[in-house]
């Protein structure tokens, strides 16, 4: 028998079984459920799409937007005033501020720890009158809609244990990332763009981004976000290759679907639903990506409200903007991180520097969510791995640094039932030491999860004997910055 006769013959006996091509493997795949394992179902409710059949309880956010600043933005520099440090610049910091928390090794040998003050003046911003540093006068213009925490903290001091601490609440490669737990709660409301995007701009500086921090880890595999790259094709391998039409593309799609499930019944593994679901998806996105990621329509008001750099392709506030055009379309959760804040020397240049690159477009964001009426229930999050230090890394002449610091440092969250124009927590006057109300990173994960309808210590997932959750075995809800 010929490829072509029993290719047909398959196809045709497939349909005639099921009464369908692979109709139902897409809604499987918006379930949240395997494919293989999922039957047609009437249209779901907003929470039976996921793991999460119904949420624990009353959500205020429907989707996440996660701006990571990888590198370790200086808190001090940035969110935190602590006028003292500017009138003790080259003084020493005290020994008893120092303690005995850890240091890096690239300051562990140091004898002399001098202090050095802010980089910038800072200024009230809004009705609030958030302390906020000359370095970031954009988002200083939306205080009144930010939450900034001040008290962050955690136990790394190198850049990738902690970020993958940051989005898996654990600092090896494994564990499933934030927004795979998110996309596996909580399934898509849309078919055709991804449930999770990523997006990296700048420099690394040698503080790389991996896909580990986007990794379903050991959730099925098509619950990991999908990166975007700058360029006419922002998603690998998704075009059809040279002399393949659509037609042809459907019908591969249909054999693929055929010979996967009988290979289902005789291995029963899950994978193979997530890979047939990944293929479908790959089928969608060559119309979806490039109609979102095409900023051609925007008027030219909002494009100047991001800056210039939003009409190159690849930027950070490129990727700001298209991740607005990603929460319009009801992506639960984007990720856009902005590499190059590694200032171990020259902070006084490089700094600015990354500042004036995130600023102007981050403040654009939330404005333009909360014009676009989307700010309500989107939760936006501009985080770091930890903060730096309030002494210089070397001595101050020359070009000086700072180093890492997980003691204490700040984000802020805007939009999603979050309090807006407030600070939350107290460091000492270094702003060194936590002195009042600290957030560690499961208490930050569980407070995000908690916005979207998901208690953190009931959302799990059994793997190898034992039940994972992405705050481990820890983490409170911060009630204090929820509205």
């Amino acid at each position: 028998m010929g490829i072509n006769s029993l290719y047909e013959q398959t196809r045709r006996s497939f349909i005639l079984r099921l009464g369908a091509g692979l109709g139902w493997l897409t809604a499987a795949e918006l379930i949240g459920t395997p494919a293989w394992a999922q039957a047609p179902t009437s249209a779901p409710g907003p929470y039976s799409l996921g793991a999460l059949k119904e949420p624990h309880v009353r959500p205020t956010a429907k989707r996440i937007i996660y701006l990571h600043m990888l590198g370790a933005v200086s808190q001090v520099d940035t969110f935190d005033y602590k006028p003292v440090l500017a009138k003790m610049h080259g003084e020493e910091l005290p020994a008893s501020v120092r303690g005995t928390a850890r240091l890096s090794t690239m300051v562990a040998g140091q004898t002399s720890f001098p202090i050095v003050g802010p980089l910038a003046k800072f200024q009230s911003g809004g009705k609030s009158g958030l302390m906020i540093s000359d370095l970031l006068p954009y988002i200083r213009e939306i205080a009144d809609d930010i939450c900034i925490i001040r008290t962050m903290h955690t136990e790394h001091v190198n850049h990738d244990p902690a970020s993958k601490f940051l989005h898996s609440g654990f600092q090896i490669a494994g564990r499933p990332s934030l927004g795979a737990w998110v996309n596996y709660a909580l399934g898509s409301h849309n078919q055709d763009l991804p449930a999770f995007v990523v997006m990296s701009s700048g420099n690394t500086m040698g503080v790389p981004i991996d896909a580990s921090t986007w990794s379903a880890g050991f959730l099925p595999s098509h619950y990991q976000g999908v990166p975007f790259r700058s360029g006419e094709n922002p998603v690998a391998y998704i075009n059809n290759p040279t002399g393949q039409t659509m037609k042809d593309r459907r019908e591969l799609l249909d054999l693929i679907g055929t010979l996967s499930k009988a290979q289902q019944e005789v291995s029963n593994d899950p994978e193979i639903g997530s890979k047939i679901s990944q293929y479908e998806m790959s089928y969608r996105m060559q119309t979806s990506v490039p109609d979102v990621a095409d900023i051609s329509k925007e008027p030219e008001h909002v494009l100047d409200m991001y800056g210039e750099d939003v009409r190159k392709p690849g930027t950070f506030a490129r990727h700001c903007l298209i991740a607005r055009r990603l929460a319009e379309r009801d992506v639960r959760h984007v990720m856009v991180v902005a590499l190059g804040w590694d200032h171990h020397n020259n902070i006084a240049r490089g700094e600015p520097n990354s500042c004036r690159i995130v600023d102007q477009a981050a403040a654009a964001l939330v404005k333009d969510l909360k014009q676009h009426g989307l700010l309500e229930d989107t939760l936006v999050v501009f985080s770091t791995e930890f903060g730096r230090t309030s002494f210089a890394q070397g001595t101050l002449k020359g070009g000086y640094g700072r180093d890492h610091h997980g003691g204490s440092f700040s984000v802020w969250l805007a939009g999603g039932g979050v309090k807006s124009g407030i600070t939350y927590g107290e460091t000492d006057d270094f702003c060194y030491n936590i002195a009042k109300d600290p957030v560690h990173i499961h208490d930050l994960n569980a407070t995000i999860l908690y916005t979207l309808g998901i208690d953190h210590e009931r959302l799990t997932f059994r793997s190898q004997g034992r039940d994972f959750r992405l705050t481990d075995v820890g983490g409170k809800v911060v009630k204090g910055i929820l509205a």
